[in-house]
């Protein structure tokens, strides 16, 4: 959305970017490309961060649940996207009304649906741009959000369906099998975050270690591919 804001010349006075700290490093090298970019351009760049850091809020926070009294949420992620809700905050208190352009592609149907007020203008939508014409319309311009992985690099996107934070407890199994075997510098950053909580990641029998224990056991069986499950 950004690049083709720019390239078509739409007016543009800032772009925020909103830092979780758990990113995947790709995204702050495209950050700080983008902000080389925009300086050149003279559009301000602004970065926000959350009001509290991400591991406090996951292991140290007081907390008063259903279930009685507990230190820190836990995992981000499926009924519990307090991630989510700390960025959305943030954000609109920042914006302040302000127009904003929001990059939802245009078959994100249901985020369209549910983001839609008076302040917010969705580009992507309005270009008919879906999300596999937006990744093309990147990688044709040199973002491609690649990851070092040892001897070679990694791109993102053949090994995610969605490049959240690293530690995004929604990430489907396919995508944590692909950050074991790719990106194990993420998959033991996930290991020290599990031994920090009793919850397991993905639900009962499915901790970061058991999940591991099963990716191995499935790597045993299926005699090694070097192809990441479920990428062509």
């Amino acid at each position: 959305m950004l690049l083709r804001l720019l390239e078509e010349g739409w007016p543009l006075d800032e772009v925020v970017f909103y830092d979780t700290g758990m990113e995947f490093q790709a995204i702050y090298d495209i950050r700080d490309r983008v902000s080389s970019i925009l300086e050149e351009r003279g559009i301000r760049y602004t970065e926000l961060q959350p009001d509290y850091d991400f591991e406090w809020k996951m292991f140290d926070k007081p907390v008063n649940g259903r279930n009685g009294f507990r230190y820190g949420y836990s995992w981000c992620g499926g009924r519990c996207r307090w991630g989510t809700t700390d960025k959305l905050t943030v954000i609109e208190r920042y914006a302040r009304g302000n127009i904003e352009y929001v990059g939802i592609a245009a078959d994100e149907v249901s985020r369209l649906e549910k983001e839609r007020n008076g302040t917010k203008v969705f580009p992507l939508s309005e270009w008919r741009m879906t999300e596999a014409d937006c990744l093309s319309y990147c990688y044709e311009r040199g973002f491609t959000w690649e990851e070092d992985a040892g001897a070679g690099k990694v791109r993102l996107y053949d090994v995610l369906d969605r490049v959240s934070c690293w530690c995004c407890a929604n990430k489907n199994l396919k995508e944590l099998r692909n950050m074991k075997r790719m990106l194990p510098e993420y998959w033991q950053r996930l290991e020290d975050l599990q031994r920090r909580t009793a919850r397991p990641m993905k639900g009962a029998g499915k901790s970061v270690f058991e999940l591991g224990e099963r990716f191995e056991q499935e790597e045993k069986r299926d005699g090694g591919s070097d192809t990441p499950k479920g990428c062509a």
